[in-house]
């Protein structure tokens, strides 16, 4: 098993990318890809057209989401991977820190490109774009 660990600034409060994480319409318009989100602890989630599913297993208002996490590329035997995601407040926005757990062994870097490519740049654009 394999870990990543990323972190971006985005310029809004901890509560918008919260919200726009556990909103299916928002977290749709925030990825450019189609996303279905139950926002509640042990609610499901899926997300670029399902490519992603899983669960979301902690929250903690504006501030932490921990999900169980897969994609279609996982192995079938392989378990569910853990991704925490922390908003910290800072002085012209939020640091957002990915912490991606239990990834398969060997796919980490594709993840890690993934998150940059496929979340942070569709996030940086649609969060300029609402200020």
């Amino acid at each position: 098993m394999e870990s990543i660990k990323l972190t971006k600034t985005f310029p809004v409060n901890p509560k918008e990318i919260y919200f726009a994480w556990l909103d299916s319409k928002a977290h749709s318009k925030m990825t450019g890809a189609k996303a279905k989100v139950n926002p509640k602890i042990n609610g499901s989630f899926s997300a670029w057209d399902g490519y992603i599913t899983g669960q979301t297993i902690e929250l903690k208002q504006n501030q932490k989401i921990v999900q169980l996490w897969r994609t279609s590329e996982f192995p079938q035997d392989a378990p569910d991977s853990i991704l925490e995601i922390k908003l910290t407040e800072i002085p012209k926005g939020t640091k957002l820190t990915i912490l991606h757990k239990n990834i398969p062994a060997g796919q980490s870097d594709s993840y890690k490109q993934g998150w940059k490519e496929f979340y942070f740049k569709p996030m940086e654009i649609h969060f300029i774009q609402q200020k």
